[in-house]
């Protein structure tokens, strides 16, 4: 089986040890375990628990604390519709070696996670990209969705919010894309790793397994609960396919770490504390980037609504791993650039590590612009 290179991953690997400024990191400033559980309270606790448990495989599936934790995080999932993952990319991956056959019509928005376009093809899959265009805020035009749909569609992969670009659906928008699915008798697959990180109101939008008849939704503690290194994530979906996803984990899977499932409880039983502080950092380092964006005449974008990542468009006759590998060279600030994520002559900032990372690295940024 071939599958294409995974740029950003790619990209990152070779990288992001080697900066002194980190903004391409996409996850919210990662907590220590002595962090996590001071915000929650439970900290002796937790530490003598830590220190009993006998480390078997544990719970298969995923504890019955931590898949109600994660069940609360919906208004209509019940916690048997919850599988836990080896992090969102293990979700993800699963979901399409289930559902993909050869053959199928696959239809994926684009920019997104490269696993969404990627894996089905390797599968043998008709991938056909509904490509996000800024004068659309880079949201998904519904008539090309509708004009893409064959009676052979087997899945519809989104990202809400999207990464890299911020752009946020509404309730109303993905129930359009569910109906549109539903025509053709497919699933809709969407990355909801971001969820919880709005720019506005409460934080989270609605999630497309409380919307969206027999839709899945990904997750993970990584981005908005700032806990990559549990490596945990999980899908939200109807019972018949958590079943069908039960075969194709038992080859991969078995079970996630028994300590990465007890802190990923903890945390998510106390959620709200969590995205409150990840809300915080965000919407402060938004606002920095934004008048930081208005000042340089060499950058445009579509401002995010959501999420911890930001597009940029810049005017530099460079491609944008030239661009990249000349600004980490010259300064130490690390982007990520657009052709990593099928988006050349852009790259990727994300705004969600402590904020004086962002405040130095900006106007480095600024320097090496100024040669142009």
């Amino acid at each position: 089986m071939r599958i294409e290179p995974f740029g950003v991953e790619m990209w990152m690997n070779e990288f992001e040890n080697h900066c002194e400024y980190n903004l391409a990191e996409t996850c919210v400033a990662s907590l220590t375990v002595n962090e996590l559980l001071e915000m929650t309270g439970v900290g002796a606790e937790a530490f003598a628990d830590i220190a009993e448990m006998k480390l078997t495989y544990g719970a298969i599936e995923g504890s019955p604390r931590l898949r109600s934790a994660i069940a609360a995080l919906y208004d209509t999932v019940d916690p048997a519709n919850v599988i836990v993952t080896h992090g969102a990319i293990g979700a993800n991956k699963l979901v399409h070696e289930t559902i993909v056959e050869p053959g199928d019509r696959v239809i994926s928005v684009q920019p997104t996670y490269q696993q969404h376009y990627s894996i089905p093809a390797s599968y043998g899959a008709d991938v056909k990209i509904l490509q996000l265009r800024a004068e659309n805020e880079f949201l998904p035009d519904l008539a090309e969705l509708r004009a893409l749909v064959t009676a052979n569609t087997s899945l519809v992969a989104i990202n809400n919010p999207n990464n890299p670009t911020g752009s946020l659906m509404d309730g109303e928008m993905l129930g359009e894309i569910g109906e549109i699915a539903a025509s053709v008798d497919a699933r809709v697959l969407c990355d909801e790793v971001y969820r919880g990180m709005n720019q506005e109101g409460d934080g989270t939008g609605p999630s497309v397994a409380d919307l969206i008849p027999g839709a899945i939704s990904t997750g993970s503690m990584s981005k908005a609960f700032s806990l990559a290194g549990l490596r945990l994530g999980w899908i939200a979906a109807p019972p018949d396919l958590i079943e069908a996803i039960f075969f194709h984990r038992d080859y991969s899977t078995i079970s996630v770490g028994m300590i990465d499932d007890y802190l990923a409880a903890i945390a998510l039983e106390h959620a709200s504390t969590i995205l409150e502080r990840s809300r915080s950092i965000t919407r402060a380092n938004l606002a920095v980037l934004s008048d930081w964006v208005d000042a340089e005449p060499l950058i445009s974008w579509v401002k995010p609504k959501a999420g911890t990542t930001a597009l940029l468009r810049y005017d530099v006759d460079l491609a944008s791993r030239d661009f990249c590998v000349r600004l980490l060279e010259e300064t130490g600030v690390m982007f990520t650039p657009g052709s990593a994520l099928a988006v050349e002559g852009h790259v990727r900032v994300g705004y969600a590590n402590t904020g004086n990372v962002l405040a130095q690295g900006l106007p480095k940024v600024s320097d090496f612009l100024r040669q142009f």
